[in-house]
């Protein structure tokens, strides 16, 4: 296949901190020659996504790349109540302030985020309004961040119904569809690595908290007889949920070029390693596309 003047729709999936893998996507795609005329992602890959359409994706990759464990923590808005442990809005800020106040409909690529509306169990497509509501409307991971009222809707982070929203393309006139899947099949190569030594270790109450979370994990790979206690139980509930509707929704919406992450290429909530997640995405991205 000659890449040049390949337009493509990008679809990029939702998996926590996996999402970083798609600024190495991105990057391979760019190096090959095709151009992307539309994107649309839900959780993480909105929030690439959106940042890349606008323009900012290489701010983002060095603002991503110097997150360390002790910023994570400052980026921590704790809610009292609100159905969420945090309402996002630090996390948010920072972004706005990095890539500015935009609206989707002015951005120079076409773009839709994906959210989730749990009381009318459907999916829903944002492609107007400010940037950053649609963002923060489809990262709204359950339990994790509060939901976010869009449009007197309530909604939640659009993994939940539809991880890899290939539907959105439909409505798109480009040469190809490229998904990007972070719920792939588990690989060797992707063992979860030791958390960093340099980081200086956080204490009191932001220390226990930090056990709470999801995706974490501990030096060396977990043994099969561990205990099974409640980051391990959240983490793996919700890549096996992910899993099995990605499964389902590629059956029926097959892409044209279907590029997947491992799962267990970290937790879903280590954003503390972006380096090694957008090598691992750019790696898998050249691959896959020197098969075409």
């Amino acid at each position: 296949m000659d890449p040049a003047h390949k337009s493509i729709s990008l679809v990029l999936g939702g998996g926590g901190a996996r999402g970083y893998a798609h600024v190495g996507v991105i990057r391979a795609l760019e190096e090959h020659g095709f151009a992307v005329h539309s994107i649309a992602g839900c959780s993480m890959g909105a929030l690439v996504g959106g940042i890349y359409a606008a323009g900012k994706l290489a701010d983002y990759e060095i603002w991503a790349r110097k997150i360390d464990r002790r910023q994570i923590f400052s980026l921590m808005d704790i809610s009292f109540g609100g159905g969420g442990l945090l309402k996002g809005e630090r996390v948010i800020g920072a972004l706005r302030e990095l890539v500015g106040e935009l609206r989707i409909e002015d951005l120079p690529i076409s773009f839709t985020a994906v959210a989730t509306d749990l009381i009318r169990e459907r999916e829903v497509w944002i492609d107007k309004g400010p940037l950053f509501d649609a963002i923060r409307a489809s990262i709204s991971l359950p339990l994790f961040f509060t939901p976010v009222d869009h449009l007197g809707v309530r909604l939640v982070d659009g993994g939940i119904f539809d991880p890899v929203p290939i539907a959105v393309t439909y409505r798109d006139r480009t040469d190809l569809t490229v998904a990007v899947s972070l719920s792939g099949p588990p690989s060797a190569r992707t063992r979860d690595a030791p958390l960093s030594d340099k980081v200086e270790e956080a204490n009191g109450s932001s220390a226990r908290l930090w056990k709470l979370f999801p995706g974490r994990t501990e030096k060396g790979e977990r043994p099969d007889d561990a205990p099974w206690d409640l980051s391990f139980v959240a983490s793996r509930s919700l890549d096996v949920m992910q899993g099995v509707i990605t499964r389902q929704r590629l059956a029926s919406n097959p892409p044209d070029v279907l590029i997947e992450i491992p799962r267990d290429a970290c937790g879903i909530l280590e954003f503390d390693r972006a380096s090694e997640l957008i090598a691992l995405g750019y790696e898998m991205a050249r691959a896959r596309l020197e098969t075409l």
